[in-house]
């Protein structure tokens, strides 16, 4: 594909517009859109390394990615203390950003979301509404290939602090993953309440079941059929139960913060 500048400058504007996205929702499947990544992968190509030095900070990177900036009209919380938002990036109205922290090209940001201190959401991924991503957690980010699923949080999920939540795993809507909780795609999730480990989706992802609670567990190392007598445990994370009214009590931001 022959990308422009002209047309790579399109296709930031509607990125950082929120009218277009690298993945999208239809019909209950996530679809990837793999020409939008295509576009923003050719800005390395178009643009050339520049000074982008502010003060006595000095910054140099593609001319093609600058940081985003924003207005006091485009109703986003941008705390004071270091946190940047690389272009081709959405942040949605009422969204907050605590400083520091890093949101990358590509990348969607729902209505009310809070992305906390020390927080990276990476390139392409998908965040919802309405959700705490919280302090430390790193949203891993997809470019390459082009149609890979990008790391995606749907809405009203919360993510504790320390997380880890990579290559392409989709966290269903309300899901509340714990503290230290880290997910990749080779990750087997086991459900406490089924008695079984989950399998991923057609794409080979993991999901997340919406709703789930997940924390930190182990399981035994097992070799023809028995666990070693070692007692050597591998990490896993585990389903210990499904949302209630007293996990989204203890998990509700007050309205305040917002």
């Amino acid at each position: 594909m022959d990308i422009t500048l002209e047309r790579f400058n399109e296709v930031m504007e509607g990125l950082e517009k929120g009218s277009i996205r690298v993945a999208e929702k239809k019909d209950g499947v996530w679809v990837v859109h793999a020409w939008v990544k295509e576009v923003i992968l050719a800005g390395f190509r178009l643009g050339a390394v520049t000074d982008m030095s502010e003060g006595q900070f000095s910054f140099f990177d593609k001319a093609t990615f600058p940081v985003r900036r924003f207005t006091a009209a485009d109703g986003v919380r941008i705390v004071p203390g270091g946190s940047a938002v690389r272009r081709g990036a959405y942040l949605s109205p009422g969204a907050i950003v605590m400083p520091p922290a890093y949101v990358n090209v590509g990348a969607y940001v729902g209505e009310g979301t809070m992305v906390d201190s020390h927080v990276t959401i990476g390139s392409c991924a998908q965040v919802g509404s309405h959700i705490h991503i919280s302090a430390s957690t790193q949203i891993g980010g997809v470019l390459e290939p082009a149609g890979a699923l990008p790391t995606i949080i749907e809405d009203g999920a919360f993510i504790g602090g320390n997380c880890g939540i990579y290559e392409g795993t989709i966290v269903q809507e309300g899901a509340v993953i714990a503290s230290g909780v880290i997910i990749t795609s080779s990750t087997a999730l086991f459900d406490a309440t089924k008695g079984c480990f989950l399998p991923r989706n057609e794409a080979g992802r993991v999901v997340v079941p919406r709703g789930a609670v997940v924390v930190s567990g182990s399981k035994p190392i097992i070799r023809d059929g028995s666990p070693l007598e070692s007692g050597v445990h591998l990490y896993c994370p585990v389903i210990v139960k499904y949302r209630d009214e007293k996990t989204s009590g203890s998990v509700q931001l007050e309205d305040l913060l917002r």
